[in-house]
């Protein structure tokens, strides 16, 4: 069976779904981490590594896929999710 690849909005490389971490903005506009991969709506996906993150946050790249402002709060859940992974 073939790999499921997805791109890192941070550093643009391809890795194995299940490397990355997902978040999720559904129809009503709820922004939040994907654990199962499988939640409906637009996901994103980032590399589990602090440099990615880090330029993540910096840069603001989620805001600009999803196209609208992000809660601080959601920076700070992925940023748990990517120190415990």
């Amino acid at each position: 069976m073939q790999e499921r690849l997805r791109m890192c909005i941070v550093c643009r490389e391809r890795s194995d779904k299940k490397e990355l971490v997902r978040v999720v903005k559904n129809k009503n506009g709820e922004i939040f981490l994907d654990k199962t991969g499988k939640a409906n709506g637009r996901g994103a996906y980032v590399c589990k590594s602090k440099e990615c993150f880090d330029k993540l946050k910096k840069t603001r790249a989620l805001n600009r896929a999803f196209k609208c402002e992000i809660p601080l709060e959601v920076y700070e859940k992925l940023g748990e999710e990517i120190e415990n992974a």
